[in-house]
């Protein structure tokens, strides 16, 4: 008797020691799947994966006698009614601190609001194009009919020229898509002072 009681107790513990063994891996995958976002972005911000550009605070503090050119392009994604026309292209000395603008116009007859994503080809130069200010780190919202210049500041990072893979480098695409961001709610309006609720005196 004494056994099968001790049996019982065991196999209770057994079970709660699973199911709390369980409890746990499931968290810490719910966890991994909402870390692996910003990781992700982290990873590319760091090494230039995928065409990811870097983002600094500081100009650069050493020009080469070398130059390349610089090439834009501009995207709109479904489902946002807006004109994107890139900036001319340019040529600058490697280290050399550039700005350009972008032309945006909301054509729609609504307040909208977009969110640039970024690349650069060849990605092997992603981790040296530096982006001093950008309309990219934060949400764009155009009032109807509205144009906006959107201007980017940034340079080459001199140490593109000293590895093989990007030392031969002479034509650097920097690419935006838009796509339909946050627009702001409109929030409805307060009843007028005095004015009962069903809208009788």
């Amino acid at each position: 008797m004494g056994g099968e009681v001790q049996n019982g107790q065991v196999k209770r513990v057994s079970n709660a020691a699973i199911f709390g063994g369980c409890a746990v891996f499931v968290a810490c995958m719910v966890g991994a799947a909402y870390a692996s976002v910003p990781l992700y972005r982290l990873f590319c911000q760091v090494t230039g994966y995928n065409g990811t550009t870097q983002r600094v605070e500081q100009y650069s503090d050493k020009i080469l006698d070398k130059k390349v050119q610089i090439t834009f392009d501009a995207n709109i994604s479904n489902g946002l009614n807006w004109d994107f026309k890139p900036a001319k292209p340019v040529e600058l000395k490697i280290g050399e601190t550039g700005q350009v603008e972008f032309t945006a116009t909301n054509r729609s007859p609504y307040q909208t609001t977009g969110q640039a994503v970024f690349n650069v080809t060849p990605m092997e130069a992603a981790v040296y194009f530096n982006k001093v200010q950008c309309f990219c780190f934060t949400e764009q919202t155009l009032k109807p009919g509205e144009t906006v210049q959107m201007p980017v500041i940034f340079y080459v990072d001199p140490d593109i020229a000293k590895t093989n893979e990007t030392k031969n480098i002479k034509t650097i695409t920097l690419s935006y898509t838009f796509y339909p961001g946050q627009t702001p709610k409109p929030v409805a309006a307060l009843p007028a002072k005095g004015e009962a609720k069903d809208g009788k005196l």
